[in-house]
């Protein structure tokens, strides 16, 4: 399909590469590294989320230089809109309204992508989104510098959970080892984004753990964080910590759940699974996708509790059979 995908650049005077609404590292770090990549091979290309960038990735000036809001693209002309790391067309917001008139590229490594692109590059034995980009880019003979290979480099890193998680297979490493020898700085990715935490955020913990709850023997641990928590600690939802990683990590537990809401009475649930629980499926049943053993979904609930209750049960059920 990489093939099929150049083709359709190579039509293209004008292009959009857009990600997925609560973007993370990886597609922030997509978008980012194809925007610069099809500008070193002569393209009009502008970045777009419908969405704010996560406090926590600030911290690498060159996004927001290259990601522009709805607002900004939704009158620039562009002949092709690629989107990168969105399993479904709702899940980059308001540039889905762009979709009716353009060709649509959709390059993702979910397993739960619906294919809603006219050309659809989909594979789902790759660890990052950044990973297919950066395969993307070779094939253009883009040139890397140091400052590409380092936001490439981060999407690797953060949707491997900086090469811990089960995805971290050899071609991770291989990837990796390329974009380091092109200039990619890992330590700099690192302390902007492990070593930089407001200490806002531990206090935050705090109240988080204070409304921590299990089932099933303690496999599934679950949490919520309210719009009340964060004004009490001066947060932006945007800038919510991803307290699911350090329940996940808790001895026992196979299933973490963290209820973050966004707006009022929205949700916006993280779910991490440790070894064997398929979170993906939970996801889809719940109007979400992602990943096995790590995935999510947003939904609307006056009673916080109840919903708690309601997901953990299906997961509970799920883990019976």
């Amino acid at each position: 399909m990489i093939d099929e995908v150049i083709k359709e650049i190579n039509r293209a005077d004008t292009i959009l590469v857009a990600g997925h609404i609560m973007p993370d590292g990886d597609d922030v770090s997509s978008i980012c590294s194809l925007v610069m990549g099809l500008e070193k091979y002569g393209k009009k290309v502008i970045g777009a989320i419908d969405d704010e960038i996560p406090g926590y990735l600030e911290e690498l000036p060159i996004l927001k230089e290259k990601i522009r809001d709805f607002d900004c693209v939704k009158n620039t002309p562009a002949d092709l809109i690629i989107i990168v790391d969105a399993s479904s067309p709702d899940r980059v917001g308001r540039i889905q309204e762009l979709f009716e008139y353009k060709r649509i590229v959709v390059i993702d490594h979910h397993a739960t992508n619906l294919n809603f692109g006219h050309v659809n590059w989909v594979d789902a034995t790759s660890a990052s989104t950044a990973q297919l980009v950066f395969k993307l880019n070779q094939k253009l003979g883009v040139k890397y510098d140091e400052e590409l290979a380092t936001i490439n480099l981060l999407g690797v890193a953060t949707d491997t959970g900086f090469f811990k998680y089960s995805n971290t297979n050899a071609q991770v490493f291989e990837d990796v080892s390329k974009l380091v020898s092109f200039g990619g700085n890992i330590s700099y990715i690192t302390n902007a984004i492990l070593e930089n935490k407001p200490i806002e955020n531990v206090l935050l913990f705090k109240d988080v753990i204070e409304n921590l709850k299990f089932k099933k023997d303690k496999k599934i641990a679950y949490t919520y964080v309210s719009l009340d928590m964060l004004k009490k600690y001066n947060i932006l939802p945007k800038n919510t910590p991803p307290f699911v990683g350090d329940l996940r990590s808790l001895k026992g537990v196979e299933v973490a759940i963290v209820f973050n809401e966004h707006e009022k009475n929205v949700f916006h649930t993280s779910m991490r699974s440790k070894k064997y629980f398929d979170v993906s499926e939970v996801a889809l049943h719940f109007g979400g996708g992602g990943h096995v053993r790590a995935a999510g979904f947003s939904k609307e609930s006056d009673n916080i509790e109840k919903l708690m209750e309601e997901v953990t049960d299906y997961i509970a059920e799920k883990m019976e059979k």
